[in-house]
């Protein structure tokens, strides 16, 4: 078995029992807040991860491509700059973030410590994206797979220790629950720069070449600037989703708390569970990026075209069960979370959404390791236009409401598949079927 396949199955595992704890925590949050304190904690989250993506400004991804396409002599003299580099920008996020932080209307319904919170996972999340981006490159997959299911064992834990503990009115709950988020991030942050440092002084030891700071910001920028412009933008989108959502709701006549409700039904228990397999598509997409620069770098079309069927074939294995299961059990699934009927409907209805996007997570780590990071983004945004278009306008329609939000989301995962698909195969010179390989001018 190669190292591409021994690294996705020690990631799968790792993060499937990951998962695992995550729903567990999705559980708990659902009980101890309620389908109202859910919806808002929900409806935070995307802004929060905003916060975190500009902090980590796809580092993890940069990096990463670096360190599988350079020559290891080069690894040294670019972690110095890239550490530099760190302490600057993330020096100058500090001070932006805690000047206009306080402005931001999406936290003025929250406790007035929530944002101090998100202030303080900047330089958390800034450091470990080098350890996470150099470990990627390295396809030293059990450090990032211990990272990831020990954030959620901690968080887990906490949640459980805290709400059995204390009793919290909703505010404060929904902080708590934040507080949590962000203590499991500062464990993990300890354990990677602690791995990393044993890795950098091995590092150091072994003989070395410089390269200048202007190579090494030219080629992290190359990946880094279109990269977090794509991760932005879906950032962006899930930060406005939940308000467009509501308001689309509210216009097509549902109360306020109504349309809170029906969204946490949606992003805390539909999501959730839909997105559940999803761990296994991430796994791919972690190792695809450097397997995918790599292979690149020296014009390896034969084994790019041969991991692309590969990857899709995985996929389609797991997925189509997955999202039959999901559609014959969503009742007992959603009961696991709330007694809710309208969340089983979600989850059936969304089935086409979900499936859709394990294909689109490995494919866009495909885009990214061919150099595509553009085509990625116009993707992006041409599917999303389209679909928070139909998302309002069904939305707001009373005969439509929230199957008119989900008719939305499945047209935009359908486009954004399709114009993946179709860039990855004219790319790499593969039939759009799979079933042969055909020559191009490469």
């Amino acid at each position: 078995m190669n190292s591409f396949f021994r690294g996705t199955l020690l990631l799968i595992g790792a993060t499937f029992l990951g998962e695992c704890v995550e729903f567990l925590v999705n559980m708990v949050l659902a009980k101890e807040l309620g389908e109202k304190g859910l919806g808002l904690y929900m409806s935070v989250l995307p802004t929060v991860f905003l916060i975190v993506l500009l902090a980590s400004f796809e580092l993890p991804v940069s990096i990463s491509k670096f360190i599988a396409e350079k020559e290891e002599k080069y690894h040294k003299s670019m972690l110095q700059h890239v550490i530099k580099l760190t302490i600057i920008f993330t020096a100058v996020l500090l001070v932006l973030a805690t000047i206009f932080l306080p402005f931001i209307p999406a936290f003025d319904q929250y406790h007035p410590l929530f944002r101090w919170l998100v202030i303080a996972l900047i330089p958390m999340v800034s450091f470990s994206s080098i350890a996470r981006g150099f470990f990627m490159g390295k396809q030293q997959m059990s450090k990032i797979a211990t990272a990831h299911f020990l954030r959620k064992i901690v968080q887990l834990g906490l949640l459980v220790f805290l709400y059995q503990l204390f009793e919290f009115d909703m505010t404060t709950s929904v902080l708590i629950a934040f507080c949590t988020f962000v203590a499991s991030e500062f464990v993990i942050v300890v354990y990677l720069l602690h791995m990393f440092y044993i890795q950098y002084q091995q590092v150091k030891n072994r003989r070395s070449e410089f390269i200048s700071g202007k190579a090494v910001r030219q080629n992290l920028m190359a990946v880094s600037i279109p990269t977090t412009g794509l991760r932005i933008f879906h950032s962006l989108t899930h930060a406005v989703q939940p308000f467009l959502i509501k308001f689309a709701l509210v216009k097509s006549g549902l109360t306020s708390d109504i349309a809170t409700e029906q969204f946490g039904a949606l992003a805390g228990v539909a999501m959730t569970i839909g997105f559940f397999p999803a761990f296994i598509a991430h796994s791919l997409l972690i190792m695809l990026i450097p397997t995918v620069s790599k292979a690149y770098s020296e014009k390896d079309f034969s084994k790019l075209q041969k991991l692309l069927q590969q990857v899709m074939l995985i996929t389609l294995c797991y997925g189509v069960p997955a999202v039959i299961a999901f559609y014959f059990f969503a009742e007992p699934l959603t009961q696991m979370f709330f007694d809710s009927s309208v969340a089983a409907s979600y989850l059936q209805v969304l089935w086409p959404y979900f499936l859709l996007h394990f294909f689109v997570i490995p494919m866009q780590a495909y885009l990214i390791g061919l150099g595509l990071m553009k085509d990625a983004f116009y993707h992006t945004v041409w599917s999303h236009a389209i679909s928070f278009g139909m998302m309002y306008v069904m939305g707001s329609m009373h005969e439509f409401q929230m199957d008119g939000i989900m008719i939305g989301m499945n047209v935009g995962a359908v486009l954004l598949t399709l114009m993946h698909y179709f860039t990855i195969c004219k790319k790499i010179g593969v039939s759009l079927s799979l079933r042969r390989i055909v020559d191009n001018q490469y």
